[in-house]
């Protein structure tokens, strides 16, 4: 195995994991030396591990393929509309709502805020910042404008 292959190796193997600490340590000095490197690490796939909306842990859901046609477009449009609110406040878009949140929003057929409320992680505090915006852009079919 290549130097190449060996640091493509051990990266992958830090993506797959959550590194505490990571120790160096110049061995040798001659021309043979090398460094030594000591990672501390939980294995992200352990039980131990159940994070919250910061968790990478859960797999990636792909819904174009398991929403339907006319429902992914619905889905992509609450997406884009998710991404402008995001920008204005300057917030990361997963705490408006999260992707599995629009999708159940799209699912379901949401046509009121109490539908909206039913829908896990939904509170009031979010069904009353952002639930009337997401409704009407539920119900006409295209991203309501947002106001300045």
């Amino acid at each position: 195995m290549g130097s190449e292959d060996g640091v493509e190796e051990v990266n992958r193997f830090l993506r797959a994991v959550r590194v505490l600490s990571v120790e160096k340590h110049l061995v040798g000095t001659d021309p043979g030396a090398f460094w030594a490197i000591c990672v501390q690490y939980l294995d992200r796939l352990g039980e131990g591990n159940r994070g919250g909306a910061g968790d990478r842990l859960r797999p990636k859901v792909d819904y174009k393929e398991i929403l339907s046609e006319a429902d992914f477009s619905v889905f992509a449009r609450l997406r884009d509309l998710r991404k402008a609110m995001a920008e204005r406040e300057a917030v990361p878009p997963y705490s408006i709502f999260t992707n599995e949140q629009l999708a159940s929003m799209v699912t379901q057929k949401a046509e009121s805020l109490a539908a909206l409320g039913q829908i896990e992680g939904i509170g009031v505090a979010r069904l009353e910042k952002y639930g009337a915006l997401f409704l009407e852009a539920l119900k006409t079919g295209v991203s309501a404008p947002l106001k300045a």
